[in-house]
């Protein structure tokens, strides 16, 4: 398997999903989760935001509720889907305010981080 191959699995070893274009995401801001040894931070886990999670996010030092038109960020608000870091993700869990997860989207490197059953627990079912 090539290493472009590699960079778009997911955590269920298919293809990566795009996460969001609306607002761009992604470590690379392309709307994916995709992440590689560039991105320290594993933005890896694709997350539909709740409010207890963007407040709890707030809290530890990462306001993402706040526009900052000077980076281009308008600011997230629940409901949006973003690449969260999987660190800040399974810190969350533990906390017990992880938001839901979107498996097909959420790149292979978060499970550097976080026990694939528990992104099962939280994954988003689509109706």
């Amino acid at each position: 398997m090539s290493k472009d191959d590699q960079r778009n699995l997911s955590v269920t070893g298919e293809q990566l999903e795009p996460c969001s274009v609306d607002p761009i995401t992604g470590f690379y801001r392309t709307g994916s989760c995709a992440s590689g040894p560039e991105d320290a931070g594993c933005h890896a886990v694709c997350s539909i935001l709740t409010t207890e999670f963007l407040e709890y996010s707030k809290l530890r030092g990462n306001d993402l509720s706040t526009p900052r038109p000077e980076f281009h960020f308008p600011g997230l608000k629940p409901g949006d889907r973003w690449c969260v870091c999987a660190a800040r993700w399974y810190e969350a869990w533990q906390a017990g305010v992880a938001p839901s997860v979107v498996l097909e989207s959420t790149h292979h490197r978060a499970l550097e981080h976080i026990p694939k059953s528990v992104l099962e627990e939280h994954a988003h079912i689509e109706c």
